[in-house]
C-alpha cells in the first residue's frame, strides 16, 4: 500500500500518545471498532514503539504509523515496531535520505510553500500539513491548491472534531490528523467504549 492509499484508508488518521504499552491493544481495537483502520503512534512517550509493535502484532486490520519522526534512526526503529508509514513535523535533508532507504511510507509535515516544493522536487506529493490550524487552516489549504494542484494534503495540528469537515470537503485534502478521537482522560481509563464512539462519529465524515 502506497501512502496516497494510506491517507485514503480512514478520512481521520487518531494521532496518539500512548503511555502505557498495555493500553496499546485495546485502544487499537477500539478504534477498529468504530470504523477507523490506521492509527498514528506519536514518538512522545517512552512506551511509543513497544506500543506499536503490540499493535502490529496483535491487530491485523489497522494500519500501524509511526508519527513525530524528527532522526533518521527513527525510520529503522519504526520498522522494526512494525509499523508501515512514518510522519514527521518537518522535512530536512536527513529524513529524505532516510526515506529513501528505507521501505516504509513517507508522510512528510510541511507548512510553507517552499516547503512543499522541496518535497515535491524528492518525488513526494502526498503531505501532512502542520501545524494546520496555526498555519492557517482551511484557507491555507486553499491556497495551496492553486499553485500546487498535483499535491495532496493531511492536515493535522489543532483539528478539532466540528473543523475536520471543513477540511475534508477541500478536493487537495485526502484526509486530517486528530487527536481528539483518542482523549488521555478516556485512555487514562481505559473507556474503550467511548473511543470507539468517537471513531465511529469520524469514520462517517467520509
Amino acid at each position: 500500500m502506497t501512502i496516497a492509499g494510506i491517507l485514503r484508508v480512514s478520512p481521520v488518521i487518531p494521532v496518539v500518545v500512548i503511555d502505557d504499552e498495555e493500553d496499546a491493544v485495546p485502544l487499537a481495537q477500539a478504534l477498529v471498532a468504530g470504523g477507523v483502520k490506521v492509527i498514528e503512534v506519536t514518538l512522545r512517550t517512552d512506551a511509543a514503539l513497544a506500543a506499536a509493535r503490540a499493535i502490529s502484532a496483535n491487530v491485523h486490520d489497522i494500519v500501524v504509523g509511526i508519527g513525530t519522526v524528527t532522526r533518521a534512526e527513527d525510520f529503522a526503529a519504526a520498522a522494526e515496531a512494525g509499523a508501515r508509514f512514518v510522519v514527521s513535523p518537518g522535512i530536512t535533508d536527513e529524513l529524505l535520505r532516510a526515506a529513501q532507504a528505507s521501505e516504509l511510507n513517507y508522510l512528510p509535515g510541511v507548512m510553507t510553500p517552499s516547503e512543499v516544493m522541496r518535497a515535491r522536487e524528492a518525488g513526494l506529493s502526498d503531505l501532512k500539513l502542520f501545524p494546520a490550524e496555526a498555519a492557517g487552516g482551511v484557507a491555507l489549504v486553499q491556497a495551496l491548491a492553486g499553485p500546487f494542484p498535483d499535491v495532496t494534503f493531511c492536515p493535522t495540528g489543532g483539528i478539532s472534531a466540528d473543523a475536520a469537515r471543513r477540511y475534508l470537503e477541500q478536493p487537495n485534502v485526502a484526509c486530517v490528523g486528530g487527536s481528539w478521537l483518542t482523549p488521555r482522560a478516556a485512555v487514562d481509563a481505559q473507556d474503550w467504549p467511548a473511543i470507539t464512539a468517537l471513531a465511529r462519529q469520524a469514520a462517517s465524515l467520509s
